[in-house]
């Protein structure tokens, strides 16, 4: 996947062991969003707590054995040592930048990925003008809130891409730009899906695919999504554009990945971020607003990509429909 950026440096944002994971994924030069922050301790300044002290010149220094305890003598050589020793090793320039999930510390984040951006990849320099693009970025994830122990949605990663684009368009004037979007909805990780099925069904043909989902604008849009794709992919030309565009480069692994399925049937449950409580109106197509639906800045507002073929209560009943539909 996404193999002509394998050799390149890239920066992963996110929680857990993303490093790993994008080394699994084949990339091959992968630097962590903390080990920017640890060569370059001086870009992360809004928690107090956490901000480098640097040391004071020796020309304007007070007498630090007369106002500090040993303590905190300790901790100004410690600091001082930090910032004099060269063990840190020289990172190289980022080539692109990879959001897998929400971070924990958004405020390092969305900090230091602006600095990677408008420095064109060398956050240790100054910002530069913006005036034609920027540095490939690749997203995971695009799901604005998710349904957790509360009663009320939580911000999912979509929340944390919106922050960023609304940082880098506030200091820019222009749009943050994705080189691809991956996740649900888009085509790829549909096909991919389709690809382990077949393969976890001894490579037998597919003919009908269920899918599950909770959220209009992620899975239910992915789902319509697909299953208009399935429609069209006789026309190879049109399939290959389509391919494209959700995979944000020419992928060679297309062939592996060609689809068998005729068709994708979505199945919203109501137990998640669906509110069965809000109205939609049977006119959607005059009522349906990106307000109401919270999808990626990026994803055209099709009223028939959010309409589900089937409602049902829980995944328990989403599992007896398709019984159902399939005589079993």
């Amino acid at each position: 996947m996404l193999k002509s950026f394998h050799d390149k440096c890239v920066l992963v944002s996110g929680q857990g062991p993303v490093a790993d994971i994008a080394n699994t994924l084949g990339f091959q030069k992968v630097m962590s969003m903390e080990q920017l922050r640890q060569n370059h301790p001086q870009l992360d300044m809004v928690d107090h707590n956490r901000r480098p002290t640097l040391p004071v010149s020796s020309c304007n220094r007070p007498s630090v054995d007369k106002i500090w305890s040993p303590e905190a003598q300790q901790l100004e050589l410690t600091v001082f040592s930090v910032f004099q020793s060269s063990s840190l090793p020289t990172l190289p320039k980022i080539e692109v930048i990879i959001l897998f999930g929400e971070p924990v510390r958004w405020e390092t984040n969305l900090q230091l990925l602006v600095d990677v951006l408008l420095t064109n990849g060398s956050p240790g320099c100054e910002h530069t003008q913006v005036s034609s693009g920027h540095l490939p970025v690749l997203a995971c994830n695009m799901d604005l809130t998710w349904m957790a122990e509360a009663p009320s949605p939580r911000f999912g990663h979509g929340m944390f891409l919106l922050c960023l684009e609304s940082v880098y368009r506030k200091l820019t004037g222009q749009d943050l730009q994705y080189q691809a979007l991956l996740g649900k909805p888009s085509l790829l990780t549909y096909q991919y899906a389709e690809h382990l099925l077949r393969l976890q069904n001894h490579n037998h043909t597919l003919t009908t695919i269920y899918a599950v989902g909770d959220n209009l604008m992620t899975d239910i849009y992915g789902a319509n999504l697909y299953n208009r794709y399935l429609a069209q992919q006789s026309a190879m030309e049109t399939s290959s554009k389509l391919f494209a565009k959700a995979a944000g480069s020419q992928l060679t692994m297309a062939e592996e990945l060609v689809s068998t399925a005729s068709q994708c049937h979505s199945i919203l449950v109501c137990t998640g971020v669906y509110n069965p409580h809000s109205i939609l109106s049977s006119d959607q197509s005059s009522s349906i607003t990106e307000t109401e639906l919270h999808g990626h800045r990026d994803l055209v507002l099709e009223p028939d990509l959010v309409a589900p073929n089937h409602v049902v209560e829980d995944v328990e009943a989403a599992v007896d429909l398709v019984l159902q539909q399939e005589a079993l």
